[in-house]
């Protein structure tokens, strides 16, 4: 039996790169598919419905099963309108994928609050307006044992920091803390939910000024490595895991773990200004591979 038979699955910026891989790859698996997206470029001007409805004719060319939905997920009446797509047209959702994002891409003294705005609110507002309809469908079928996913997509550019997307990074880590609360809420309704970083050439490496380069990525790191995971994620064999950030790419898989304190200091009397110096340097320092004097 495919991994997803039966499956209904809604997946939002799927019309192009990892999501088109991903719906895809599901539909073969034998899911329903909505495939979401509102084709605007890179940076999200403009807007049209070619990506969704062309890759929908070519799941159902191949056998699959797929609608398209032009919903804005920006917006909160239009990620509800995208959960009630799947509702109508094939009785449920059993798993919501966030992929959707778009890139500005500044250093932080020359990005406009509008650049801010638009990418926080397609990444971050976007994953929580989908995911809060996709509760509300959760919570209202009352199932423990209903094999429901949220699977979200963070990036390397929020775990580690990029210098010239301050926007995109913040975006990003905000959407690993949410993963972490619905993990812990969506829980009894029979949800899991994890994110995922993805490792992926799609047209968001077009700005490399290097063609060979650009050649490279495209041949290594294809979205169908991500698109696995996403797909297993999306079955009901994983829901031993939960909470937790997935890497996903080339052929490397890795488990990230979930912050820790890593180093307590305790005053039983409080803190003066010199003791912090003196006792973090000391307490902090080899944690953080450095030696540093009290000043």
């Amino acid at each position: 039996m495919s991994a997803l038979a039966g499956r209904v699955v809604a997946v939002t910026g799927a019309g192009r790169g990892i999501g088109a891989a991903t719906v895809k790859m599901m539909a073969a698996e034998g899911a329903h598919v909505v495939v979401n997206d509102i084709g605007v470029a890179l940076d999200g001007t403009g807007g049209s419905g070619g990506p969704a409805a062309d890759l929908v004719a070519e799941i159902i060319r191949d056998g699959g099963s797929a609608v398209a939905d032009t919903n804005d997920i920006s917006d909160f009446e239009g990620a509800g309108k995208l959960v009630q797509r799947a509702v109508d047209e094939f009785g449920r959702l059993d798993v919501l994928v966030n992929v959707a994002g778009i890139l500005r891409d500044k250093m932080l003294f020359n990005m406009e609050p509008a650049d801010w705005d638009a990418v926080v609110r397609v990444h971050m507002t976007g994953t929580f307006n989908t995911s809060a309809h996709a509760a509300r469908h959760w919570r209202s079928r009352r199932d423990a044992d209903a094999n429901a996913r949220l699977i979200n997509f963070t990036s390397d550019s929020g775990l580690y920091g990029a210098a010239t997307q301050p926007n995109y990074a913040a975006a990003k880590m905000g959407i690993v803390g949410f993963t972490y609360s619905c993990a812990k809420s969506l829980t009894r309704y029979g949800v899991t939910s994890n994110a995922v970083a993805p490792g992926a050439a799609t047209r968001m490496i077009d700005s490399i000024p290097d063609e060979e380069t650009k050649a490279r990525l495209q041949r290594e790191m294809r979205p169908e490595h991500v698109a696995r995971v996403v797909t297993y994620l999306a079955s009901d064999r994983s829901g031993w895991i939960n909470g937790r950030v997935i890497g996903a790419q080339r052929n490397r898989v890795s488990l990230f773990s979930n912050p820790i304190e890593q180093v307590q200091l305790i005053s039983p009397d409080g803190w003066d200004l010199d003791m912090l110096d003196r006792e973090l340097k000391r307490g902090f320092g080899p944690v953080l591979g450095t030696e540093v004097s009290p000043s």
